[in-house]
Order: C-alpha cells, then structure tokens, then sequence
C-alpha cells in the first residue's frame, strides 16, 4: 500500500511493502480509522473523514498478466526471422551458453563467421558491457573465433551506441511490430 500525494503522484508520501493487512475501524464521530499492518508490525493508520465517492465493480476473473514485446519474444522472433541481421545470416542456436551466462543468439554471417547477438527492449550501455564480456570469451575459443557482435534492441541510447560502435560492435534497432508481422520461413504442418 501507498500513500500519494495529491501533486507528486510519482513518489510516495509513505508506503507499507508487501505483505500488508488492512483493518477497518470505526473512528470518534463519524470517521473511519483504516490502519495497515505489515509482517514487520509496522502500522500505518489513515483516518478517513469524509468519503466522496464508493463503488465496486466486478471484473470477472482475473485472466493474468500476459506481456507483449519482452526480451523473450524479441529473441524468439529475431531467431525465426535471422535474416533481419542481414542477407545470408544463419541461426546456430539461441542461448549459446558461455561461462558467464548464454548470449541470446548465436549466428553465423554470410561468410560463415561467427557473430553473437544480445537483444534487449531498451539498449543501454549495461547491455553493450554484457556483450562485450561474451564477445571476449567467445573469441578464446578456437573454433568460434573470430566472433563479432550485434546489439539488438527496440530502442538503443545513443551512449550505449557510441560504446558500442567504439567497440567494434554493430547496432541493430527492432521494430517489434514488423518482426511479428513478418511471415515466417520456417516450414510448419499447420
């Protein structure tokens, strides 16, 4: 639960983390005395004067949250259409697993060269270090080396695009809608 005040909708006044209880009592006169327990026992005690307006509405069950256009989905659809890196590209395989963790793509250029690919929604230059030491560690092994890099996102910072080209490291911004209206190449029963 928190508290917001009228002209600072942003940050909060106080706020009580989760997991919250929420006791309502009647007040002296005609108040009403909400008061917030959290596991800590801290209290947070509102007390409400005068109610403007109350309805409830009922929404039917709650169908979840689906999100639309994560790093996952991005990766997916960049690993089924590979040839938005570029004409002759081919997936080797997604989440190439390094000592460090797996480097979202994997490919192989028109001239057979190895290329790793780091996709993000919002490109940054944590995004662009995070490649960088994949790029380092690929490059030590003899049969992918020499690997070169591409940063994919939907939007890249132009600090993490200087990184990047500074370091050698291609750039690559993604139009999502476009990826998922692209028909696909792969062949399907249905």
């Amino acid at each position: 639960m928190s508290i917001h005040a009228d002209d600072r909708a942003y940050k909060p006044l106080n706020w009580m983390t989760p997991p919250c209880w929420l006791v309502e009592n009647a007040g002296d006169d005609d108040t009403t005395l909400w008061v917030v327990t959290n596991k800590a026992g801290e209290e947070l005690r509102i007390t409400v004067e005068e109610i403007e307006h109350d309805s409830s509405h009922e929404l039917g069950v709650d169908p979840g949250l689906i999100k639309d256009g994560v790093e996952a989905h991005l990766q997916e659809l960049l690993a089924e259409h590979v040839e938005t890196l570029g004409t002759g590209y081919t997936l080797v395989r997604r989440e190439y697993m390094t000592a460090i963790g797996p480097v979202d793509l994997l490919c192989r250029n028109a001239d057979g060269a190895s290329v790793a690919v780091e996709i993000k929604r919002r490109g940054d230059i944590d995004g662009v270090e995070q490649l960088t030491r994949y790029l380092e560690l690929l490059n030590r092994d003899p049969l992918l080396a020499p690997v070169s890099g591409v940063f994919a996102a939907q939007q890249i910072k132009p600090q993490a695009k200087t990184l990047a080209t500074d370091r050698g490291i291609r750039c690559l911004v993604l139009d999502y809608e476009a990826l998922r209206g692209t028909e696909s190449t792969e062949f399907r029963l249905f």
